[in-house]
C-alpha cells in the first residue's frame, strides 16, 4: 500500500506539471508546442485517470458492510450451535437429595469413559442420594467419588454411560485472553440444557474457599471472570471456548439478587487436571502449604518509599507455629503495630517473579507438590536472600 501511496504522489505531480504546461502554452507565444495542438482538458482528464486507476483500493469495513457482518454472524451461529450438538450431551442435571427431603440440583459434566462426573463440591455438600440425569432423558444414581472444599470441586461417578454421552475435552486456561468468546451450558433455575454466550471479562481473580482455618480462609486462584449468564443451576457446569473445549468450571456469581448481573466465576480447567485425578484415586487433593498469613492490600507509593521496598512481591505478616515457614526461618511482620521494614518481602518463588499473594498462592497451587524443597528470594531487612522451604501440606 506505501508502494501505490507514493507511485499516486508521483502521478499527481506529474499532473501538475502538464498542467503547468498547459498554461504556459496557452499564455507563452514562445512556447516550443503551438497553442493550436494543446487540449488542456484531454491532457487532464488523462492525468486524473491515470491517478485514479493507479490508487489503492480500500474496502469498506465496519458496521455499515452488511455482507461483512452477516457472514462473521452466520459463522458464530453456525459454530454456537455445533458447540451445544457436540457438548450438550455431555452435560447432566444432577439432583440432590437428603433422607427426607429434595435439597437442590445443580450441573456436571462427563470427565471420562469410567463414568466420573465433575461438579463443584457446594452442589453435592450436604446431600445423601444423587440423581445424574442426561439430556436423552436416561437417569443414573452418582456415588460420590472425591471432593475438595478449597477448589469448590467435586467428582460422582455413574455405573454407566449412555451412548450419547461421551467425556469432554479440557483446554488450558493459561492461553486464555480478556475479550475471547465463552459459552455457558447447564441448568440455571432448573431449565435444563440452557445455553448462554459471552466473553471473558477478567483473568486472576481470586474466590475464597468455603472453609476456614484458624480464622482465615484459603483462596482459589486464576479464576476465570465472565459475563456470560451464570445463573443458580449453573453451578459445576462447563465454560467452553469457540472449540467446544472446556476453560472452566462455573462456580460463583456476583449479585446482590441472587440472579445473573454480568458477574460470573468459574473454575480455571488447569485446577481441574491437577486435583481431578487425585480426586479420583484417593479422594481427595494435597495442597502445599507454608503456613504464612500475607497481605492481600497493595501498598500505596507512600508506604513504599517508606518501607523501602519494589512494588511487585508479597509481605509476610505472620508465620504459623510449627510450620514450613517457621522451620525456613521466616519472619512475619504486623504493619498495625509499627510501620518498619523488619519482616519478610517475597519477590520471587524458585526465580519466578511474584507481584502479588495471588502470584505466590497460583504458583504454590498449580506448580509444585507436597514435599518439594521451593527458594523464596526475600528482601530482609533491606537485604535480597535467599531462603530454601520444604512444602508441607495444608491442614
Amino acid at each position: 500500500m506505501i508502494r501505490n501511496l507514493h507511485k499516486s504522489f508521483y502521478l499527481f505531480v506529474f499532473l501538475l506539471f502538464f498542467l503547468a504546461l498547459a498554461c504556459q502554452a496557452t499564455t507563452n507565444p514562445a512556447s516550443i508546442i503551438p497553442v493550436s495542438t494543446v487540449d488542456t482538458q484531454v491532457i487532464v482528464a488523462e492525468a486524473v485517470a491515470t491517478v485514479r486507476s493507479e490508487m489503492p483500493v480500500v474496502e469498506p469495513v465496519g458496521l455499515g458492510n452488511t455482507a461483512v457482518n452477516s457472514q462473521i454472524s452466520t459463522e458464530l451461529e453456525q459454530r454456537l450451535i455445533q458447540i451445544y450438538q457436540q457438548v450438550n450431551p455431555s452435560v447432566v442435571h444432577i439432583f440432590v437429595y437428603t433422607q427426607n427431603d429434595f435439597l437442590g440440583s445443580g450441573t456436571g459434566f462427563v470427565f471420562d469413559a469410567d463414568g466420573h462426573v465433575i461438579t463443584n463440591n457446594h452442589v453435592i455438600e450436604g446431600g445423601d442420594e444423587y440423581e445424574v440425569v442426561f439430556p436423552d432423558g436416561q437417569r443414573r444414581f452418582g456415588n460420590v467419588v472425591g471432593t475438595d472444599v478449597d477448589s469448590d470441586l467435586a467428582v460422582l461417578q455413574v455405573d454407566e454411560l449412555p451412548a450419547t454421552s461421551s467425556p469432554v475435552t479440557l483446554a488450558d486456561s493459561n492461553t486464555l485472553q480478556v475479550g475471547q468468546f465463552v459459552v455457558a451450558i447447564g441448568n440455571p433455575f432448573g431449565e435444563a440444557s440452557s445455553m448462554s454466550v459471552g466473553i471473558i471479562s477478567a483473568l486472576g481473580r481470586t474466590l475464597e474457599s468455603q472453609r476456614s482455618v484458624a480464622g482465615g480462609f484459603f483462596s482459589i486462584p486464576q479464576i476465570i471472570q465472565t459475563d456470560a449468564a451464570i445463573n443458580p443451576g449453573n453451578s459445576g457446569g462447563p465454560l467452553l471456548n469457540l472449540d467446544g473445549s472446556v476453560i472452566g468450571v462455573n462456580s460463583a456469581i456476583l449479585s446482590r439478587t441472587g440472579a445473573n448481573s454480568g458477574v460470573g466465576y468459574a473454575i480455571p480447567v488447569n485446577a481441574v487436571r491437577n486435583i481431578v485425578p487425585a480426586l479420583i484415586t484417593t479422594g481427595q487433593y494435597r495442597y502445599p502449604y507454608m503456613g504464612i498469613s500475607m497481605r492481600s492490600e497493595p501498598f500505596t507509593l507512600r508506604e513504599l518509599e517508606a518501607l523501602a521496598l519494589p512494588s511487585q512481591g508479597v509481605w509476610v505478616t505472620g508465620v504459623g507455629q510449627g510450620t514450613p515457614a517457621e522451620n525456613a526461618g521466616l519472619i512475619g511482620h504486623n504493619l498495625d503495630a509499627s510501620f518498619a521494614p523488619d519482616g519478610d518481602y517475597i519477590i520471587a518463588i524458585n526465580g519466578v517473579s511474584v507481584n502479588s499473594s495471588d502470584d505466590l498462592l497460583s504458583y504454590l497451587v498449580f506448580e509444585t507438590q507436597v514435599g518439594e524443597t521451593v527458594e523464596l528470594t526475600v528482601i530482609r531487612q533491606g537485604e535480597e536472600i535467599k531462603v530454601p522451604l520444604i512444602l508441607g501440606e495444608r491442614p
